[in-house]
């Protein structure tokens, strides 16, 4: 599925049903009220989220920590490979242009 799906527009034509503690399920609603949210409210952020991160949108263990650092380092490498790839294409910029193109001045 893109990744760019927008949960919030799809048609909700199918249901979702869960079972939970009615004192845990107090409790999160009263924690997604007081961000102005309801729990299906709740849920589809969660949904989308996890369709944008392609997974789950957070660390569910100490262990997935370095499956994490993995994730970030390749994202990193990947919009390094980005910019060498501009610059060889569009040609390299000089610390001058960078400074001139940000309004900053070397001192």
């Amino acid at each position: 599925m893109d990744s760019t799906f927008n949960v919030v527009n799809a048609p909700k034509t199918a249901t979702f049903q869960m079972r939970i503690n009615p004192e845990v399920k107090r409790r999160v609603e009263a924690v997604y009220a007081s961000q102005g949210l309801s729990f299906t409210d709740a849920v589809n952020i969660f949904i989308q989220q996890s369709l944008n991160d392609n997974g789950l949108p957070f660390l569910v263990s100490p262990e997935n920590a370095e499956f994490m650092k993995v994730k970030a380092m390749r994202r990193l490498l990947e919009e390094v490979q980005k910019g060498l790839d501009s610059a060889e294409k569009d040609g390299w910029l000089t610390l001058e242009d960078v400074e001139a193109q940000l309004g900053i001045a070397d001192e």
